[in-house]
């Protein structure tokens, strides 16, 4: 079980992760909805796996992000140091998140169901 001091930086990290990613990295190429769902810092502050989530279920889009994170982690580490007060900033390991496409995937079933209409009344 993760302390409260790890707890506490994987939630400052995956704020200030977003934050990044979302609004400070101005890359053409990042064109799909993008979010960090997961943040896992290790006790030593060595390396810190960050798990994101896109809106596509497209391998080749999903690839070609995390080569673009990987290659941008270096400017990532940079902006990420002057947010956070940390005696030393972890090594960013960027994943895909998998959960995310069972999500797109129950999305997609839920909108192709015909779920009749409630029209209330009969409480039984």
């Amino acid at each position: 079980m993760p302390s409260n001091r790890i707890e506490r930086a994987n939630s400052e990290l995956q704020r200030c992760l977003s934050t990044i990613l979302n609004h400070k990295l101005n890359d053409p190429r990042l064109t799909d909805m993008l979010y960090v769902s997961e943040v896992n810092v290790t006790p030593d502050f060595k390396y810190c796996k960050v798990k994101v989530g896109l809106d596509t279920n497209n391998r080749t889009n999903i690839d070609n992000v995390l080569k673009i994170l990987k290659k941008s982690s270096g400017y990532i580490k940079r902006e990420l140091a002057e947010m956070v007060k940390m005696p030393y900033i972890p090594e960013l390991i960027f994943e895909y998140d998998k959960g995310m496409e069972a999500s797109i995937r129950i999305n997609e079933i839920l909108k192709t169901l015909e779920i009749p209409e409630d029209k209330g009344g009969d409480d039984e």
